[in-house]
């Protein structure tokens, strides 16, 4: 059956997909005294277009990620549960050479579907959300492949284009044009259903299911050169307060809240990136729905702040009573929240004391994968194979191997090059067009955006020899544009002293093994120089905040009123990672170009790159201090002789496997080397 729902909100609403019943039952349409039903709502999340068990990267099979396996996952749920919704949470469109390629290199035709919304098409999802990255290509693309038409200052759009056959919806974003939501804020889907009468009988009948959708306000400062004056923001909770009621008044009998971020109990703001905390505590949500954070919840072991706060029971998937799920990233989990709905005669409720939440996850105990469904690759195979073929475009060559096994402790083989490239195209331009700055030093800043977050699989990883464009996607993984800032001495350490959070604080009198990295501060936000000209020191025994020493230019103590220009990306200039000082005053230079084509054309013109020029300067060493215990971290198996040619020796391997089960292996620092 189809439904398709009023036009509510400005904008033409695509028919939902409504699943049969499975069973042959009496027809009722309300909601009977007494009568029970099982609803599993099914969550995918952070995507990132992984469609197949690929790394476009490395050009080879990887069985831990794709949705194709993600797949049989949703099978198996609606093969177990008579009834299931089927919704995503966003980060969907970008974040591998596939969404590139559709999104940059060949983008589509207006009568052309994304490959990953071929796919959910295919697998009938029942709605979804949008993330963050959706609007990394900016508000044109996004408009296109949404199949929408959006009423934005500059889109100019002659039609509705191909785009997913389910309902998208997001409650926080407004046209700044028409001060309009972007989506519609919220859907009701009606689903008819198998349930009990109260004497037990088979029956079917409706329940309206509302969904409503969140992003992170930070879009604003993250994506500003695509949204800016165009779009704004309004707060998760503020947008909830608005927009449920308005969903229990047009009939839902359950709300599910899509938020694309986490859980934060820091005090509540409307910029709030990760307001799931907040946002389960808005009256009439039944189900949340969490992503953006690339973390698996309900998860017992976990030691993610968020989910060790108060009101949260990380074992139950509860978040101050709501079942709650994030399902990972990648197609490596599909969340499930199995509701126990029952029936009062006007509408159907949660019985949440019986409702069961999980993640499931596409590997098995004895660490094999569910076999992909092969109708995933045959849909999207033309693209695929086009994407291969582009990644494999030659751009020069390398006589050593670039990786982020050890950029935590100070490899810096993969991020050395990219920061070459961004400082000579900075010096450049200033010199072609900022001749007032022209006497300032030129600095730049580069992370490992790569270091096994999704796995021990997963991080950056060139080996010497030809170099294709595959490879500087490897080495420069997102789209960002390149940007530069002016900063003083004072914002440049207050900039490394964010940085260095990424390590725990360490006491050199324990005994025990203590870890060195702090995970809950991703590696993409460890920005480090490499240079020849700055250099620092970063004492992991002190707090955070306090721990950059000897800060030089030159070997000239840096002071707070020295003027510095350094290269970054639009992401951190604009805000992203809340780095002090850097809320888009300080640009200087908005590039037009992105980091990742500064560096393919540094690569071209150099044609060669060497160790001794393109990955050895290294700007930092941690403070020498002798522990009494063991310092560890974790990184992929077999790769010490890396860390020793990278001239790393304080590097040793204590285990070659740490025993948690993802594949990785323990190794020690000797910080007194």
């Amino acid at each position: 059956m189809r439904h398709s729902l009023p036009c509510q909100f400005g904008i033409v609403l695509l028919p939902v997909v409504l699943a049969a019943p499975a069973l042959a039952a009496t027809a009722t349409p309300s909601a009977p005294q007494g009568a029970r039903a099982t609803l599993a709502v099914l969550e995918t999340t952070d995507l990132h277009s992984n469609l197949v068990g690929y790394d476009y990267f490395k050009l080879a099979a990887e069985p831990s990620i794709g949705l194709d396996r993600t797949a049989r996952l949703i099978a198996q749920a609606r093969a177990e549960f008579a009834n299931s919704v089927l919704l995503d949470n966003g980060d969907t469109i970008q974040g591998n050479a596939l969404a590139d390629y559709q999104a940059l290199v060949k983008p589509l035709r207006c009568d052309q579907t994304l490959g990953i919304y071929k796919v959910m098409n295919a697998l009938k999802y029942d709605g979804g959300s949008i993330g963050n990255h959706e609007f990394n290509y900016g508000l044109g693309f996004l408009s296109q492949v949404t199949g929408n038409r959006f009423q934005v200052a500059g889109l100019k759009q002659p039609k509705r284009c191909a785009g997913p056959a389910f309902p998208q919806v997001l409650a926080n974003v407004y046209s700044a044009k028409t001060k309009k939501p972007l989506f519609a804020p919220w859907r009701i889907i009606e689903k008819t259903v198998s349930a009990q009468d109260a004497n037990g009988r088979a029956i079917t009948a409706t329940i309206k299911v509302g969904i409503i959708g969140f992003t992170p306000p930070t879009i604003m400062s993250w994506d500003k050169r695509w949204l800016d004056g165009k779009v704004y923001t309004t707060g998760v909770r503020e947008a909830a307060l608005k927009y449920i009621p308005e969903m229990r008044k047009q009939g839902a009998d359950i709300v599910v809240a899509i938020a694309h971020g986490g859980l934060d109990a820091n005090p509540y703001t409307p910029q709030m990136e990760n307001a799931g905390w907040y946002l389960a505590q808005v009256p009439g949500v039944d189900a949340m729905l969490l992503g953006h954070a690339h973390q698996l919840f309900p998860n017992a072991a976990s030691t993610a702040p968020q989910f060790n706060l108060p009101g949260v029971d990380k074992a139950k998937g509860l978040v101050h009573g709501v079942p709650t799920v994030m399902a990972n990233l990648w197609g490596k989990h599909l969340g499930v929240i199995a509701l126990q709905l029952r029936a009062d005669g006007k509408r159907w409720t949660v019985d949440k004391d019986r409702t069961v939440v999980e993640a499931r996850s596409a590997q098995h105990a004895d660490k094999s994968f569910v076999a992909p469904d092969p109708a995933v690759l045959a849909l999207i195979r033309e693209e695929h194979e086009a994407t291969i073929g582009y990644v494999k475009t030659p751009v020069g060559s390398t006589d050593f191997r670039m990786t982020t096994y050890f950029a935590d402790v100070g490899d810096p083989s993969a991020l050395a090059v990219v920061n070459a490239a961004q400082t000579r195209y900075v010096k450049n331009y200033v010199a072609a067009n900022l001749p007032q700055y022209a006497q300032l030093p030129v600095l730049s800043m580069s992370a490992p955006f790569k270091s096994g977050l999704a796995g021990a699989f997963d991080f950056t990883d060139v080996p010497a020899g030809n170099l294709a464009l595959n490879n500087a996607a490897d080495l420069y993984l997102y789209p960002n544009a390149l940007y530069a800032v002016k900063v003083d001495g004072a914002g440049l350490k207050a900039w490394l002293e964010t940085s260095a959070r990424r390590f725990n604080t360490i006491d050199p009198n324990k005994t025990e093994p203590q870890e060195l990295v702090n995970a809950a501060i991703p590696s993409y936000n460890f920005d480090t120089p490499t240079s020849g000209e700055i250099s620092y020191e970063i004492d992991v025994t002190q707090a955070p905040g306090q721990r950059i020493r000897k800060l030089a230019l030159r070997g000239v103590p840096v002071t707070p009123e020295q003027e510095f220009i350094v290269a970054t990306n639009n992401y951190r200039a604009s805000g992203g990672g809340n780095f002090p000082g850097l809320d888009g005053s300080k640009t200087i230079l908005a590039s037009p170009d992105t980091s990742r084509d500064v560096l393919i054309a540094y690569i071209r013109d150099v044609k060669k790159l060497t160790r001794a020029t393109d990955g050895a300067l290294r700007s930092w060493h941690f403070t020498k201090v002798k522990t009494a215990g063991p310092v560890v971290f974790h990184s992929a198996p077999g790769m010490l002789d890396l860390a020793h040619e990278a001239g790393l020796d304080e590097v040793s391997l204590v285990r070659a496997d740490d025993g948690l089960g993802k594949g990785f292996a323990l190794y020690a620092l000797d910080l007194a080397q």
